[in-house]
This record gives structure tokens, C-alpha cells and sequence, in this order.
């Protein structure tokens, strides 16, 4: 993982926002992927906020695009929001 990549987290009633920072690479993938998996079934609304990104590397975009799309089936709303928003999603 970027040593400068984090999620921090916040939450209100059933909505976990994630505040990505740092840079994205594979390992972040991973750890945003395995975040999102553990709280698919507890959060109906899960907000991604990327304004804080920095580098984002397209490989590891493409593998995290794989697992939103199983992701997406869980969770009532993923809201993928920010200025990095379409550099972190494909259209």
C-alpha cells in the first residue's frame, strides 16, 4: 500500500462516508475493496469522497472497477463522489 494512502471514516445512522487520501495504488485497491466488503451489509448508503487522492494508477482503477460491480449488488447506494471521482470509476 502507498505508505501515504488512508481511508478515514465517518458515520451517521446508516451511512458510512470514506474519505480516501494519499496515493492509489494495488494495495489500496485491496484495502478500499475489503472496507467496502465489511460494511456492504451494515451500511445501505456508502459515500467514497476523493478530492484528497493524488496519484492514481490505471491498473489498479481497472481491478477496483471488477469488485465495485460486486459490490454495487449489496449495498443499497455506493456514491462515488469528489474531483477524482471518473479517475477512480470507469464511465
Amino acid at each position: 500500500m502507498a505508505s501515504n494512502f488512508q481511508i478515514k471514516s465517518y458515520n451517521f445512522d446508516k451511512t458510512l462516508y470514506l474519505r480516501l487520501t494519499g496515493d492509489f495504488d494495488e494495495d489500496s485497491a485491496q484495502e478500499l475493496t475489503n472496507t467496502l466488503i465489511e460494511n456492504s451489509t451494515v451500511y445501505s448508503d456508502i459515500y467514497l469522497e476523493t478530492n484528497e487522492l493524488k496519484s492514481i494508477y490505471s491498473f489498479d482503477r481497472d481491478n477496483l472497477q471488477k469488485n465495485l460491480d460486486n459490490i454495487k449488488k449489496q449495498v443499497k447506494n455506493l456514491i462515488i463522489i469528489g474531483s477524482n471521482k471518473y479517475k477512480i470509476i470507469q464511465n
